[in-house]
């Protein structure tokens, strides 16, 4: 009784919740409440997919579910990307029969990584994909290895893990489990023999603290890795990017699939990645994942395109307190090598909670600007002088820079300069709209 009590009480509050435009989180906290265990009573479909990671969960997800839809699967999952156990609890519950049976073929699942032992206390995913874990919001997520203690409850010994094979510390999570399958990306055109970057993660081993030796390096601590004295390593992948050319837009899978890019980033290459190797696992075709991936563009608003006065610009989504993030999508822009103008928005730091917190403004390297195509570099919002300060630190040329206390004027400087450059804007979703809505959007 509690069961169907609780199917209907979501099920309304998610229909007047769309009536106001809200309402993704909110039903399943009420269901919650009048039965703790109602994720338990439920009849799941036979495949349940959850990913989860520091980066790339939201783009990881609506590719799989694009790939397993156009295979012919009922797939349900949250486009919203309400991913913490309320909204968990509203998209399945609001995808239920009275009696508490499912429809669909997938339940596919994003989920946030510091909530994912909640959402699986009382169901498991069928495959569970890891993508990486970075610095992330310092003031939610502490450190890396924190967001791995949190994770590590939610792995079912019965669940397919698919991994990350180039991160070391997701790598861990395949101690001691018995299904696991790999993805990674072979050494390459991009990859390098020296570590990139501000700081080095990488250099000590997550699983003994020793020292840790790279043959290559691809971002970060991304590579192929093995620590000195307990022997952890990259592990060999079951499906891999065997050939990449970022700049060309290309990348190769397993040797016999080559994929094009529309969007020329080491993180899509990575999602990309991720995606397929979860959908081969769950018997999709290969000649239809390389149909559906090929040149995909996003829906998720991750890279938006628009024009602002003479310049085509064009919108990275760059998520505040996550310096990997932004150095991806800084080196996206130094390698375009194309005249240039680039716009940094740090005006919230955060959607969900108030900090003021940005000395992670100094993990990011925001020296790969300082190249001959970048002209010119605008700053704004409340945290303008933050930035300013961090920049002073780059070597980038001070007539280069411009600050502007608010997102408004950078953009009225940008709309009236005459400049007919390519602009790139570099900024979070709790800022991304106060630029968007000042420009024209481009149709995809």
């Amino acid at each position: 009784m509690r069961l169907c009590l609780a199917v209907i009480v979501c099920k309304l509050l998610r229909f007047i919740g769309k009536l106001v435009g809200k309402g993704s989180s909110l039903p399943g906290q009420y269901a919650l409440k009048l039965c703790p265990d109602v994720l338990g009573r439920v009849k799941l479909p036979p495949c349940v997919i959850a990913v989860t990671g520091s980066n790339g969960k939201t783009s990881t997800v609506e590719m799989i579910a694009a790939i397993l839809r156009a295979g012919g699967k009922t797939v349900v999952y949250n486009e919203e990307g309400s991913n913490q156990i309320e909204g968990v609890a509203t998209l399945i519950l609001c995808s239920c029969t009275l009696s508490g049976r499912m429809r669909g073929d997938v339940l596919l699942l994003e989920s946030d990584e510091r909530y994912a032992r909640r959402s699986f206390r009382w169901f498991h995913p069928t495959h569970f994909v890891i993508t990486n874990l970075y610095r992330d919001q310092l003031t939610r997520n502490g450190h890396p290895e924190w967001v791995y203690d949190a994770i590590l409850p939610a792995i079912h010994r019965d669940t397919t893990l698919v991994l990350n094979a180039d991160d070391p510390l997701v790598s861990c999570f395949a101690r001691d489990h018995e299904r696991v399958k790999w993805f990674g990306l072979d050494e390459c055109s991009i990859s390098t023999k020296e570590h990139c970057g501000v700081y080095h993660d990488g250099a000590r081993c997550p699983a003994c603290g020793g020292r840790m030796e790279y043959a290559y390096y691809h971002y970060g601590h991304i590579g192929r890795y093995r620590c000195a004295e307990c022997g952890h390593c990259r592990h060999d992948t079951d499906f891999a990017v065997t050939a990449l050319d970022l700049d060309g837009g290309r990348m190769t899978i397993d040797g016999e699939t080559e994929i094009s890019l529309a969007f020329k980033s080491i993180y899509n290459v990575y999602n990309i990645l991720a995606a397929w190797s979860v959908c081969a696992l769950a018997g999709a075709d290969r000649g239809t994942m390389a149909a559906v991936i090929n040149n995909y563009i996003l829906k998720n608003g991750r890279m938006v395109r628009f024009t602002l006065g003479g310049h085509r610009g064009v919108l990275l989504t760059s998520k505040h307190e996550n310096s990997a993030a932004y150095d991806t999508n800084l080196a996206y822009i130094a390698r375009r090598e194309e005249p240039c103008q680039v716009l940094v928005i740090v005006d919230a730091i955060s959607r969900k909670y108030f900090t003021g917190e940005t000395s992670w403004l100094w993990d990011i390297d925001f020296g790969q600007l300082n190249q001959a195509h970048v002209k010119k570099i605008l700053l704004c919002g409340k945290y303008v002088h933050d930035l300013a300060m961090r920049f002073d630190y780059t070597g980038i040329p001070a007539e280069k820079i411009a600050c502007y206390d608010a997102v408004v004027q950078a953009a009225d400087a940008l709309a009236e300069d005459g400049g007919a450059e390519a602009l790139y804007v570099v900024t979070c979703f709790s800022d991304r709209d106060k630029l968007l809505r000042l420009v024209k959007r481009e149709e995809e």
